[in-house]
């Protein structure tokens, strides 16, 4: 498949790239790793009249300890989440459902920021930051503003930043210590998840739950969160996964079928927790 025709602007910084973006308009997408941008341009699903290749900055492409919590920059790469010792020690879970992404190659160019901007709602990160009650950091025009995960992903492959906003730095609690969990269910190795969950111990108790690919966004499993918090045994409360979740009916899988994998993946998670 080839792509419809467009302009290609090579950002040299973030200033740059912000620039480009209020002259473009909507018109202009952001270019980090291309794995996910790429193919939907092939398929002419995504058409922009100009292309912004922000992959060269370095500037972005950092994990930080931030007193109590881990900072990490947009442009960090999959690979760089599954191996750095901040990741591994402070938000483990990043590390695992990193490690489940695509293959290799993939892993060396997709970036932490373009998963969570292209807001496909069976993208395993996405569902590890919603479960760890992360805030994403934007800049813009109006200057940087802070959204938290929850309010982050509107639809299905729609987000909160507005058109000449750039997502610039992922910030999540840490969380040392904390027992975790990433299951998912897809039909071939290196497919995209039918199903995920993302679970982790809270402080205080009780446990945060995200599933992926139930849904036009990454949820919340809050019927499951609350029966554990109420004392429901680990089993009894999983069978509550589904609820108030509105899984796709498709050629990849049904709606049934998906609500009864996500049972059995938060049955699992939780006994793994």
């Amino acid at each position: 498949m080839i792509p419809a025709a467009f302009s290609y602007v090579r950002a040299g910084s973030v200033e740059e790239a912000l620039d480009e973006l209020s002259r473009h308009g909507g018109a202009a997408r952001l270019l980090a790793g291309g794995h996910s941008l790429l193919p939907a341009m092939k398929l002419r699903r995504a058409e922009p009249g100009v292309l912004i290749d922000i992959g060269r900055l370095r500037e972005l492409s950092y994990v930080r300890a931030d007193g109590d919590r881990i900072a990490v920059g947009a442009l960090t790469s999959h690979r760089t989440l599954e191996r750095d010792p901040v990741v591994a020690e402070q938000v483990p879970l990043l590390a695992a459902a990193a490690r489940r992404i695509g293959d290799q190659q993939v892993r060396n160019r997709g970036t932490i920021g373009g998963s969570l901007a292209h807001a496909d709602p069976a993208a395993d990160l996405a569902g590890a930051v919603l479960a760890l009650d992360g805030v994403l950091v934007a800049r813009g025009p109006s200057g940087v503003r802070e959204i938290p995960a929850r309010e982050f992903f509107t639809g299905r492959c729609r987000n909160a930043l507005a058109a000449a906003e750039l997502l610039t730095e992922i910030r999540l609690p840490a969380a040392p210590g904390r027992s975790y969990a990433f299951e998912k269910f897809s039909r071939r190795a290196l497919d995209w998840a039918v199903v995920g969950v993302a679970a982790q111990e809270r402080p205080g108790g009780g446990v945060a739950v995200a599933l992926i690919g139930m849904g036009p966004t990454p949820v919340r499993a809050t019927a499951v969160e609350e029966a554990l918090a109420a004392g429901t045994p680990a089993a009894e409360a999983a069978r509550l996964a589904a609820q108030g979740c509105e899984p796709p009916d498709n050629a990849v899988a049904s709606a049934s079928y998906r609500a009864h994998l996500a049972e059995v993946l938060v049955t699992r998670a939780l006994a793994a927790l």
